[in-house]
């Protein structure tokens, strides 16, 4: 298969399946990593789960994939949460072309946010306390739009730091940078604008830099 496109109707009865299925509840996404990167989504069902629609771009674990700095693994049964805060489980399968590249994904995210809250309930009820371990760690963020997700990067590379960006020495600019490349960050258009700004460099300085992670990683 060389494009998600060649077997849409397919796909299209999988996500009936599901939708129907499992009901409300459960978005199901398929993206096409083909179309441009803020447009991936070309079906989604339930998308008041996530806040999405077609035309949508992917998640953050998805630019790290296009970006070729996270595998395409299979996954399954993994915690992760909404815009608006919603505990979720996801599964997500990837397709490759005859290459090994990734072409799409088909993921499933499952509101368990009020059966979660019953098994608190029934836990105080019953006396006894459910690990939240499994819930803690998500890596993976649903968003509106691009530059949420680059926001998003941001404040995570700035938490890793502990400082303001414009205390940051030379090193850790190119740690900051490096971290956002990683992530897919530079994928979208005018990040790197933005983080001359933030980082108080010029475009110069900034793909030198960006040269010199790359080079690390």
């Amino acid at each position: 298969m060389k494009d998600i496109e060649e077997n849409i109707d397919v796909f299209k009865k999988y996500l009936d399946l599901i939708e129907k299925h499992f009901g409300s509840n459960c978005e199901v996404v398929l993206h096409n990593f083909l179309k441009n990167y803020e447009h991936t989504i070309v079906d989604i069902r339930n998308g008041h789960v996530t806040g999405r629609a077609i035309g949508g771009c992917a998640t953050s674990l998805g630019f790290e994939i296009l970006q070729g700095t996270a595998k395409p693994e299979d996954q399954y049964n993994y915690i992760t949460f909404s815009p608006n805060g919603k505990l979720l489980r996801s599964s997500s399968i990837y397709f490759l072309d005859d290459e090994g590249k990734p072409i799409g994904s088909l993921c499933i995210n499952l509101d368990i946010t009020d059966t979660v809250y019953c098994e608190k309930i029934l836990s105080d009820y019953n006396k006894y306390q459910i690990s939240t371990a499994k819930y803690e760690g998500a890596n993976e963020y649903f968003i509106a739009n691009v530059n949420e997700l680059l926001d998003l990067i941001i404040k995570q590379a700035m938490k890793n730091t502990g400082k303001s960006p414009s205390d940051l020495n030379k090193e850790e600019k190119i740690e900051f940078i490096s971290f956002l490349d990683t992530k897919g960050a530079f994928i979208i258009t005018k990040s790197s604008e933005k983080v001359c700004s933030l980082l108080g460099i010029s475009k110069y300085t900034f793909y030198n830099y960006l040269d010199e992670a790359r080079k690390k990683g």
